[in-house]
């Protein structure tokens, strides 16, 4: 794959996957939102018969031609593709549970290839491209060049929403990529490769967003080439680490210890001490390959009760201590 060198812009925003919120108006009537429970059960039996009834171009991964864009393709099992093998079928297919609002909601991941490099959590950054559409296979939205989301979103951008998420996170990125002499970068042909399908619950639900209409089941399509773990307040832990869950796959964004209103992947002071969080630990990437794990980081606990110091406001510079 080659494209133009890869540069983080500073806001990380796609409008059709992002949460959205409408502006409000005055003749404005809300209609309440259906029981959760009764539209998946729908959900559910609309995604099953889409897989049973369609198939993606797996002939074509498997016998590859020079020209192949290793994009995957659905169509309907019917005619001269009427031998094809259902998506339901396919050894590639496998569901995955993820919460939502209390609901367990089942998806689909595709799993064409997975990629070799890192895979991302829900609280990093993807550089991807991508094909969104409904289950009459009319495309929403699509980017044939990459494009950089930020999962969780940041003080100036939504995340994108809990179903694209939960099957992206499932992949691996490419093992590196070689500049080109006119600019450009060809990343290894070894990155993920995948498709979610997924319930208007962990979608848009009642929304309604361009042609999308509301209580939507969709599917993704996509090549994930880079991922890159987020430090979204530069505080020196990763942020998928500044959430209780502990899940890659799921990140309780709204944690906020200090209830200061800033959720702690965005908060520089996690306890409101008036002390940085970087400077009450100590965080290192020891072997320098560009990600932090957990054993890379010192928690200091002055006072050993078992609460880094980071996370109490009254001890290692608080103002309470500097009064004593």
């Amino acid at each position: 794959m080659k494209m133009n060198k890869i540069l983080l812009p500073a806001i990380l925003v796609l409008a059709v996957l992002v949460s959205c919120n409408d502006d409000d108006t005055e003749d404005f009537v809300p209609v309440p939102d259906r029981d959760r429970a009764e539209v998946d059960a729908e959900d559910q039996l609309e995604l099953q018969t889409y897989l049973e009834t369609h198939f993606y171009n797996y002939e074509e991964f498997e016998n590859p031609s020079e020209d192949f864009d290793y994009v995957v393709r659905f169509d309907t099992i019917a005619g001269e593709n009427i031998d094809k093998i259902a998506l339901i079928d396919r050894p590639e297919l496998y569901t995955k549970t993820v919460e939502e609002a209390d609901i367990d909601y089942n998806l689909y991941v595709l799993k064409v290839r997975e990629g070799v490099g890192r895979a991302p959590t829900a609280a990093d950054s993807t550089y991807v491209t991508y094909r969104g559409e409904l289950l009459t296979n009319d495309l929403f939205d699509s980017s044939v060049q990459p494009i950089w989301f930020d999962l969780p979103g940041g003080l100036t951008a939504s995340g994108l929403i809990p179903g694209f998420t939960a099957g992206i996170t499932e992949f691996k990125d490419a093992s590196g990529f070689v500049e080109n002499t006119d600019g450009t970068i060809t990343f290894n042909d070894d990155y993920g490769i995948g498709a979610v399908f997924f319930p208007s619950g962990i979608g848009y639900f009642s929304g309604s967003v361009g042609i999308i209409p509301t209580y939507s089941p969709l599917i993704f399509s996509f090549k994930l080439f880079v991922s890159n773990q987020a430090d979204h307040d530069n505080d020196g832990i990763p942020s998928f680490l500044e959430d209780a869950t502990g899940e890659n796959s799921e990140f309780e964004s709204g944690e906020d210890t200090d209830s200061d209103g800033g959720p702690n992947y965005l908060d520089a002071d996690d306890d409101n001490d008036g002390v940085l969080t970087r400077d009450e630990i100590i965080s290192e990437d020891l072997n320098n390959d560009g990600v932090i794990t957990i054993d890379e980081i010192i928690f200091t606990d002055s006072n050993n009760d078992g609460i880094a110091d980071y996370l109490q406001a009254d001890v290692d510079g608080s103002p309470e201590e500097e009064e004593e």
